[in-house]
């Protein structure tokens, strides 16, 4: 039997057109019934078209590495504090400055509880990021039991092992690389390293392609349909968790058998520890967890490192600083020995440098929250179930709180620092990253080997910078290598 194109518009043309019109409905009705209290004092601003909201506006200014410009042109036009808007379908409200971020870190389970898009719900699944309350809080002492500085400090002569042999493999001999992906290959191999003892360089390649996938589609409408991002992220979702899998079973097979430790890595140790009541995570947790770490292990420091490398390449002063820093590190130490703790703790110059890095772009743009019961902020009524949002460029670039906000200045971490939760780029409270000591290892030491061994010039040096959805240069940000000699 033939069916002629009537017949074939009739069967997979009108019932996709009818889904839309039904979806586009539910978001309607969604979004007015909640946007619509006419007895509360709701903050000011404008929930924007049906459906989309104002979210094409905001992932515009995203995809400018400009969202600051959203943010600000709301606060001058409504309320410095607190203004309404609507996005992926949901009235939003966005919390400015110190006392908004202060707000929302501290009343977790309280008044607030951690929200993402349907995207990164849908593509993290039963990972940290979608768990709420006291699950949350096991989950997170779970991990952080291994990704705390006590623990990390014995895996620092790895990381700096890994870092030597990235740099002698893609950059020594090169008169000119492209930062961007060139770097993703040392985070991803070190988070891959660390969490998974993955060390075969053909295997994190076609890993770190898939997580690339995954990435592109995390942020955005959760159309999940061939030709789309978020297809083809969870495409990639799925391929990953198989790999992971596969790890997974052999490596319960070897702590049975006693061929290797319990501490060789972050797998390892999450399939041998409970939490107090005694239960251990099942197999799609363990599996969904490190899919979770694997991506904000490595991908968030990717776009820091990328962004020194800019920074150091046009601040030839800062360079010279940090470089007489490691330089000094490096002259207490024998010959081929590699980094220890206490070598990182004397990088205090260095890291204010990638502090101000992140200030002044700070790689996530800010993260979500949703309100789990009505509550008064600023003298505004925020309804339950409205979803909540904090953008660390509302306080970075305040001049009320950093002087010159536009002008680089790694002083600022010096001392006390900045005003408490004005500096926000790990988030805060007890949803502060915590692949923070973890990061902070990943940079120094990259930090510590690149500037001992080259210095740079910028190919492009006004190249634009787009959130999409870290931070990350349009370009690749090229660069001109001039080994040093020490």
């Amino acid at each position: 039997m033939t069916l002629n194109l009537m017949e074939v518009t009739n069967l997979v043309v009108l019932p996709a057109v009818s889904a839309f019109f039904v979806l586009c409905l539910y978001f309607i009705i969604k979004v007015f019934r909640l946007g619509k209290h006419p007895n509360l004092n709701l903050p000011p601003g404008r929930l924007g078209w049906p459906v989309v909201g104002e979210t094409l506006e905001f992932l515009r200014t995203m995809n400018e590495g400009n969202v600051l410009r959203f943010i600000q042109e709301r606060k001058e036009k409504y309320d410095s504090r607190v203004f309404k808007t609507s996005m992926f379908g949901d009235p939003v409200v966005l919390f400015c400055g110190p006392a908004g971020n202060k707000f929302l870190f501290s009343n977790e389970n309280k008044n607030v509880q951690v929200w993402w898009p349907s995207s990164v719900r849908r593509l993290l699944r039963l990972s940290l990021v979608n768990k709420v309350g006291d699950e949350a809080k096991m989950v997170r002492r779970l991990l952080m039991s291994f990704l705390n500085a006590e623990t990390l400090r014995n895996y620092l002569p790895k990381m700096d092992s890994i870092a030597q042999r990235h740099i002698d493999t893609y950059w020594e001999g090169k008169e000119q690389v492209c930062v961007y992906p060139i770097v993703q290959l040392y985070t991803f191999e070190l988070a891959c390293c660390l969490f998974l003892s993955i060390e075969d360089s053909d295997h994190i390649s076609k890993l770190s392609l898939k997580f690339d996938e995954l990435l592109k589609g995390i942020i955005g409408f959760p159309l999940n349909v061939p030709g789309t991002r978020f297809y083809r992220a969870m495409k990639a979702a799925d391929v990953i968790r198989k790999e992971i899998k596969m790890i997974l079973k052999k490596r319960k097979v070897d702590l049975e058998e006693k061929r290797v430790s319990p501490t060789q890595d972050l797998l390892s140790h999450m399939l041998v520890t409970s939490d107090p009541s005694g239960r251990f995570m099942t197999e799609m947790e363990i599996l969904d967890n490190i899919l979770l770490l694997l991506f904000a292990g490595h991908d968030t420091s990717r776009s820091v490192l990328s962004l020194v490398m800019k920074y150091l390449g046009q601040l030839p002063q800062v360079y010279e600083h940090v470089l007489e820093e490691q330089l000094e590190i490096s002259q207490g130490k024998e010959a081929g020995q590699l980094l220890q703790w206490e070598d990182v703790q004397k990088m205090k110059y260095s890291w204010n440098v990638a502090s101000e890095v992140m200030r002044l772009s700070p790689p996530v743009s800010g993260a979500y929250r949703e309100a789990i019961k009505d509550f008064t902020y600023a003298d505004y009524n925020i309804p339950k179930g409205w979803k909540l949002h904090w953008n660390t460029g509302s306080s970075h670039k305040d001049p009320t709180l950093f002087s010159n906000p536009e002008t680089f200045d790694a002083s600022r971490f010096e001392g006390a620092g900045p005003t408490p939760f004005s500096y926000v780029p790990f988030g805060g409270g007890p949803r502060m990253c915590l692949g923070l000591e973890f990061a902070r290892l990943e940079i120094l030491v990259f930090m510590h080997n690149i500037v001992k061994r080259f210095k740079w010039d910028l190919v492009i040096p006004d190249e634009m910078f787009k959130y999409d959805p870290m931070l990350e240069p349009i370009k690749g940000l090229a660069i001109r290598l001039h080994p040093s000699h020490f």
